[in-house]
């Protein structure tokens, strides 16, 4: 199910304090960057992803990309920097309730 345009909200927020789990590339996306973002939303859900300014394809196009690949939801897209999540409903919550990405 897409994210409503609220939980897209919160989750920019919650993104803003971040920093990029995975960076791309001159090589764009290959199966070790995807196997890494896929790693990154496994264990945190919430993963910004910044790409190098020698990347030939746009932050949005891959970004759409990753989403697709990796069933997830592109949260924003902003310069060369990307956020996406992905629920994981089998992930251990902190007692508190606080969410994965933060420490």
């Amino acid at each position: 199910m897409p994210l409503s345009s609220k939980d897209r909200a919160a989750l920019r927020g919650e993104a803003h304090h971040l920093t990029a789990g995975v960076h791309v590339g001159h090589q764009g996306l290959t199966p070790t960057v995807v196997q890494s973002v896929d790693d990154a939303l496994r264990t945190r859900e919430l993963v910004k992803v910044q790409l190098t300014k020698t990347v030939e394809q746009s932050a949005k196009e891959i970004a759409n990309a990753l989403a697709q690949q990796l069933q997830a939801d592109v949260v924003q897209v902003i310069g060369k920097t990307a956020t996406l999540y992905r629920e994981n409903p089998e992930l251990k919550r902190k007692a508190d309730g606080t969410p994965p990405w933060r420490l």
